[in-house]
């Protein structure tokens, strides 16, 4: 399940143009390049004749590091596409699309509601019918060693769950279920921290017991962390009144920690 992250964007313009050539500037972003062609193949009619255009792409999300910048490039070419033609393309479309063109994709194409998704087949699992309720996220990189250097999601192994913990996961979504449909940010946290939990045996977070205190310590309702990445996160209720103090003490003993590259927003901005 993606959790939304409103501090880095990237914007794409894309411009038809006669022959069936696709262009992306800056030329390294090929994923976009490729959601691109196939966008173009599903809105522009068979008997059209040949249409490619150029991709211009901008942003500042950082690479490898979980924030789904792949994802963020591919659904801003299939929507810089989408609004060229001017042509409807359903969120379960794009999703298809995406993974076609990056392999494994995040969620961030389902802007109305929160989904269960197979990343790696592009299909919904599970509709919950609601945004998640809103959340105050403090993130940081959690292995300070590695700052900058990143994970390479498709180069990481697929995680092999055991019986036991595809038996907890099952429990787990009912929870989730439950969380969404009443808003309930407590048990949304729980069900994030019990995720993070099973996580590490496949990707550990390096001083995962320390930032487990931390979010107990400072009133966090969970912790989140990247299912591909090195970034993680502590959950607080956005609308508690004390949701600022209760950040400022987090920040606090994550420096303590040694961990002092951090961002703070709230879902839903």
């Amino acid at each position: 399940m993606t959790l939304p992250c409103t501090i880095h964007t990237t914007r794409a313009t894309f411009t038809p143009a006669p022959g069936a050539a696709v262009t992306v500037s800056p030329e390294w972003r090929s994923k976009a390049r490729r959601a691109a062609e196939l966008a173009v193949r599903t809105v522009v009619p068979a008997d059209a004749g040949p249409v490619g255009g150029h991709l211009e792409l901008a942003g500042d999300v950082p690479l490898c590091r979980g924030f789904g910048s792949s994802t963020s490039d591919v659904l801003a070419a299939v929507w810089a596409v989408k609004d060229a033609f001017r042509a409807p393309l359903p969120a379960r479309e794009v999703a298809r699309l995406a993974v076609r063109a990056e392999t494994a994709s995040d969620s961030l194409m389902f802007e109305d509601s929160t989904v269960l998704f197979a990343q790696r087949e592009g299909t919904v699992i599970e509709d919950f019918g609601y945004r998640m309720p809103p959340l105050r996220v403090l993130g940081f990189g959690s292995r300070p060693s590695n700052r900058g250097k990143g994970v390479d999601t498709l180069a990481l192994p697929p995680a092999r769950y055991d019986a036991a913990e595809i038996d907890r996961f099952a429990e787990l979504r009912r929870q989730l279920r439950e969380a969404i449909q009443t808003k309930d940010c407590a048990l949304l946290g729980a069900v994030a921290t019990a995720s993070a939990e099973i996580n590490q045996r496949h990707l550990p977070v390096p001083g995962f017991d320390r930032i487990r205190d931390i979010a107990r310590t400072s009133g966090a309702v969970g912790v989140q962390v990247a299912h591909s990445g090195d970034i993680a996160g502590l959950l607080f209720d956005r609308d508690d009144p004390q949701a600022d103090a209760h950040v400022a003490v987090a920040s606090e003993l994550l420096r303590g920690s040694g961990i002092d590259e951090q961002w703070n927003y709230t879902t839903g901005d």
